[in-house]
Parts: structure tokens; sequence; C-alpha cells
């Protein structure tokens, strides 16, 4: 019987136990509960390549296929969430993967959550891919940010701030040869301005301690940021490379700042990382601005108990809502030996224009144009010029 086989069967089963009891609780706030959710984004892409940089071929994809179940069993909150995606590739390759898998207690003073669960860093990471203006998340979002890992976590809030914080390892359910462990937290601060008016500013930290990268089974760690786009892997470019062996330590930091005014809104976050493994040193930086406005007159939503952008509200005319966004994005990173030049010291950026029709809050399409460039900073010559029209359906219950 295939892992795949396994996965679904096991969160078939954990579903079935977690609404069997459910179907007979008198009511929502009884000792048992459970909702279903989900979502689905299909995606597709059209390249026009040039002659530097391999060939990106048109295609589409199911980029998420996400089902869960969530609720309280006996004044403990509970999810289990997989993505079903990587079902539609070939056998033996991504397959079902666990994301969100954990058990939750709030007290008085906070929040302790023990599992599976993605990490506390930067305001785009932590905006779920349901409420986003772009198909993708910026380059550091995707390259930075520590995702879905096995963690332990306490999180708090008051009317105009949250902290989290967590202690989490490198491994995931899905990924275990990405061996060591880390601390993390995140700040933000977020004044009550009113109705359709917000300012968010945040930060967020976090060390990591990775064991042995590239030997003995572990994985090598990279940053090799996509172009924002999922179906761009021949566009990657390497900023930074560790597979010696050698203990790495990676600190990482985020500082965030967002407004919102009625319709219009614009957020832009500094982001970097220092690794160093005690024979060589990285640096990588990334920084993006973005601008979002609701043509409809709309407002981007926000959930201040956990300090990140949510779902709009009812579309303001019966056909729907009407988003456009403007994003530049950049990072660079250069890795040397100690003592010696840089073997590294390359850079990549983009500009991408989106456009984003709202059916209902839950139901949108997406289209974006994105151009980007990749540069070798030690030829000082771009490597890669890549222009691509993507799209998404999305819906999500």
């Amino acid at each position: 019987m295939s892992n795949d086989t396994l996965r679904l069967r096991a969160f078939g089963a954990c579903a079935a136990i977690c609404l069997a009891p459910a179907a007979h609780a008198a009511d929502e706030a009884g000792p048992v509960t459970a909702e279903v959710g989900g979502r689905v984004h299909w995606d597709f892409t059209v390249f026009d390549n040039d002659d530097r940089g391999a060939r990106e071929p048109n295609d589409t994809q199911f980029r998420r296929v996400w089902l869960d179940v969530s609720g309280k069993f006996y004044g403990f909150n509970y999810k289990a969430e997989a993505d079903f995606a990587g079902l539609q590739y070939e056998p033996g390759s991504r397959g079902i993967l666990a994301r969100d898998v954990y058990i939750a207690k709030k007290f008085s003073a906070g929040t302790l959550t023990v599992g599976q669960f993605k990490q506390y860093f930067s305001l785009d990471d932590r905006t779920g891919s349901n409420y986003g203006p772009f198909l993708e998340r910026g380059y550091a979002s995707t390259t930075l940010a520590p995702i879905y890992r096995k963690a332990i976590s306490w999180q708090t809030n008051r009317p105009d701030a949250t902290w989290s914080t967590s202690a989490y390892s490198l491994e995931s359910i899905d990924n275990s040869s990405t061996k060591g462990g880390a601390l993390g937290t995140r700040l933000t601060y977020a004044p009550e301005m009113g109705e359709a008016r917000l300012r968010h500013l945040g930060i967020s930290l976090a060390h990591e301690r990775y064991s042995h990268p590239g030997s003995g089974g572990a994985s090598s760690l990279l940053i090799r940021p996509r172009p924002e786009n999922d179906l761009a892997n021949n566009s990657r470019i390497t900023l930074a490379r560790f597979a010696d062996g050698r203990d790495t330590d990676f600190d990482k930091w985020s500082l965030e700042y967002a407004e919102v005014l009625g319709p219009w809104s614009w957020q832009s976050e500094f982001s970097g990382g220092l690794l160093d493994d005690g024979a060589q040193h990285a640096k990588v930086l990334a920084s993006y601005g973005l601008v979002s406005w609701f043509v409809t007159g709309e407002s981007r939503g926000y959930d201040r108990k956990t300090g990140r952008f949510s779902r709009i509200a009812t579309p303001n005319r019966p056909s729907g809502a009407l988003e456009l966004a403007l994003r530049y994005d950049y990072m660079r990173g250069n890795q040397h030996l100690d003592g010696q030049p840089d073997f590294i010291n390359a850079s990549t950026q983009s500009w991408t224009l989106g456009g984003n029709w709202y059916f209902k809050p839950n139901l949108r399409v997406m289209l974006n144009v994105i151009d980007s460039r990749n540069r070798d900073r030690t030829m000082d010559a771009v490597v890669d010029h890549t222009l691509a029209v993507t799209g998404r359906f999305q819906y999500d219950f």
C-alpha cells in the first residue's frame, strides 16, 4: 500500500472520528464540535521566454486542494488539514501533504498550541493564501519564512497588539530530512483608527540551528527563490547554499508596515538573514512594496487577533468586487569562505501587476503579469529574464 493511500486513509479516519461525535452534539457549545473546510486553487501560466536562462513551459496545475476538519474537543481546539494537490503529479513525488495538525488550549492570558502549524514570521507569510492580492507571496516569504513545522507555541493579543512565540523543529510531518531546532517570535501593533482605516507595524525574529545540512541524509540548506510563480522552476537563482555537513546557524528578521485607507492599501517589509557554519558566511536581504486599490469601494479585511489581513466583506455590488494591485520585490544574497571573496553574489527582482474579481468573499478569479530578472553580480550580467501571465480560479469554504 502506498504512503499516499495510508495518509489518505489516516486523514479520512481522523475526519470520521471527529465528525461522528459532533453529529450527536446538542449544539455548537457542546463538548465536541466539528466543521469541515477547504480550498481549491487552480492555476495556469503562459510564459514569454527570451534566450537567457532555461525556458519555462506553459502549464496548469492545482496549486492547492486542501481539506480540513476543525472544532472543539472537551475544552481543546483542534485542526487536521491536508493538501491533496500533490496527487496530480507522478507517483512517488509530492503526494498528500499535512498542513495544520494541532491541538490548542485557550487560557485567560493566551493560547497554547502543540502540533504542526505555520510559524509566526512576516505579514506577507501570515496572510492566508485565500486573502493576498497576488497569486504568490514575495521572495522573503517563500524562502525565509519557516512554514509548517512541529512546534509548541504561545499566542496572546489585546485589541491593538499581538504577540506569538514558538519553539519548533525544522522537521515537519512529511519531511524528516531537514534536521535541527529553532525559536521564533512575532510582535504586531495596530492602533484603533476607525472603520476602513488601519496602520500595522510588526517585527518577526527567528533563530534556527540546522544539523549537518548536506550530509548524513540531511537536506542541503538552500535559498533559491522562484520569480513569484510556482510553475517557474527553471528560473530559480541560488542566493545561498550550505551543504558541507557543518551545523549552520540561520538568524532571520522581518520588519512589517501596512496601511489601509478606505479602498486603498499599501504595505512593505524589509527582511533578511545571516547564515554561518563556522567556515563560511552568507547574507540575504529582501524588500517589497505593494499597493492595492478596490475599484468598487471595498476595503481589505484585517484580523486583530492574529495581526494579519483577512477576508473582504460582502462586495458592494451584486456583480462582485474588483481589486487592482502592483508590487515590486527585490532579493539579493552573497556568500564567502572566511577571509575569501564572495563566490555567490546574486540578486532577483520582479514587478507584478495583479487584478482580482471577487464574485463573493470566498470566490474569486485572479490574473497576474510578472516581469522578473535574475542577475549574477559577480559578472554584472542578467542571467534570466522571464515574463509570465498567470491566473487562478479560487474557491474556499
